[in-house]
């Protein structure tokens, strides 16, 4: 079964802008992508952890009380109809640990968007609420504050606008390393924080999931024990039904990655997809976690068997 899953948003739907990890760049980029998203409608609201350039640490937004809040209000107030991340980086964990759920009602999901570091949070919504949400771009990240022309914001705002229309992705450039038809439900997210959730209370169990990978910027040995870890992992991996992978550049030479990741995860026994285009340094499709879905390995393309997002609310 598909997690809870948000309404669709709606032109003129107030939306919170927040970062629970590192600070915003440049906040020209930032104002960038907030344009991009006034010319379809969306009204956001920047909230103090997307303004914060790093007055604790120069690498979390804030300190995380402040992180934490920011996410606990954008969940909890129905003033905003969705959460849209304006960058990963690192903290998100860190912001994880002093997020108040009990403010959270979660019979009342809203749509969260984000990836990289920002895949903890997307694990969390899933554990601690039972939510559906987007492994998507950021505000201020390419892509996005480029402008509403870009393909990985035009994508995204596709699924959030007009879920009924986007029934399934389709990855023309990637390459079966296992052939096979899976059923599951969709996770998983950016390698590094996947790993480094395991055995804390917001990890999500692969079992019976379809089960996306990607990652960045790690060197060959780093990414090897990241996914040798994943597969260590006690009774994380049992059961999965399927295996995505995206994109894992900057990670040494693409040919040593493609035989490791087919190496680690090819003697599992399910079909395996590699070289999807989501994830970092892409043209990059929007991946929903939480969603059941049908994966065929041979054709390349995932297959959503509920609608992501419920039609919008009147």
């Amino acid at each position: 079964m598909s997690l809870l899953r948000p309404p669709a948003l709606r032109a003129g739907d107030t939306v919170a802008v927040i970062c629970a990890s590192s600070p915003v760049d440049d906040q020209e980029h930032l104002e960038s992508g907030l344009a991009a998203m006034r010319s379809v409608g969306l009204v956001p609201e920047v909230f103090g952890s997307a303004r914060d350039a790093g007055s604790i640490y120069d690498y979390l937004a804030g300190d995380d009380r402040l992180r934490a809040a920011d996410l606990t209000r954008a969940l909890s107030d129905p003033a905003y109809a969705g959460v849209f991340m304006a960058c990963g980086g690192y903290g998100s964990q860190r912001t994880l640990e002093l997020v108040d759920w009990s403010r959270i009602d979660p019979a009342r999901p809203k749509v969260l968007v984000g990836y990289s570091d920002v895949t903890a949070l997307l694990e969390a919504l899933a554990v601690k609420l039972g939510w559906v949400s987007l492994f998507g771009p950021m505000v201020a990240c390419g892509g996005f504050w480029e402008g509403p022309q870009e393909y990985d914001f035009t994508q995204l705002m596709k699924l959030l606008y007009t879920p009924s229309e986007v029934k399934e992705l389709s990855f023309p450039g990637a390459r079966t390393l296992v052939p096979g038809i899976a059923e599951g439900m969709t996770l998983g997210g950016t390698a590094t924080l996947i790993a480094a959730g395991l055995g804390t209370d917001t990890s999500h169990p692969a079992k019976d999931a379809i089960l996306f990978l990607e990652d960045v910027d790690e060197l060959p040995f780093r990414l090897d024990r990241i996914v040798t870890q994943i597969r260590r992992a006690t009774s994380y991996l049992d059961g999965v039904a399927g295996i995505i992978l995206g994109t894992f550049t900057e990670c040494g030479d693409p040919a040593h990655v493609d035989r490791m990741l087919a190496e680690r995860f090819g003697d599992l026994g399910v079909p395996v997809l590699a070289g999807v285009n989501i994830g970092h340094n892409t043209r990059m499709q929007t991946y929903p976690v939480g969603v059941r879905a049908r994966l065929d390995a041979d054709g390349a393309r995932l297959t959503f068997l509920d609608q992501v997002l419920t039609d919008p609310e009147e």
